[in-house]
C-alpha cells in the first residue's frame, strides 16, 4: 500500500509539473498612411478581423486620428496569419496599408 501511495503522489507531482503556460499574445495594428481608401479600411476589419460595421469604422477613425490601432489580439501564429491576409488584399488592392503584429501589452 506505501507504494501504491508513493506512485499516487509521483504521478500527481509530475502532472503538475507538466501544466504549460498559456501561449504568449500578440496584437495586431493596423498603420496610417495618406492613401488607403477609409472604406477600404473598413472593408478589411469586417472580413479579416469579423468586426461589426460599428467596431470597424471604430477602429479605421482610431487609425486615421491616432496613426494606429489594435485590430486585435491573438496568439502569434493566428496574428501573422491575420497580418498575411491584410497586407495580400492591401497589395491585391494597390493600397500601400500597413499591418503589424507586436506582443500584446502584459506579455
Amino acid at each position: 500500500m506505501a507504494i501504491e501511495t508513493d506512485i499516487g503522489r509521483d504521478v500527481k507531482a509530475q502532472r503538475d509539473e507538466s501544466k504549460l503556460a498559456p501561449p504568449p499574445m500578440y496584437q495586431v495594428v493596423m498603420l496610417n498612411d495618406d492613401y488607403t481608401p477609409m472604406e477600404f479600411v473598413v472593408e478589411v476589419l469586417r472580413r479579416v478581423f469579423s468586426k461589426s460595421v460599428e467596431q470597424a469604422e471604430h477602429i479605421m477613425l482610431k487609425v486615421h486620428h491616432e496613426g494606429r490601432g489594435v485590430c486585435g489580439i491573438y496568439t502569434r501564429d493566428i496574428a501573422a496569419t491575420k497580418v498575411d491576409k491584410v497586407m495580400r488584399l492591401a497589395r491585391a488592392n494597390q493600397h500601400p496599408l500597413q499591418c503589424v503584429m507586436e506582443p500584446a501589452p502584459g506579455e
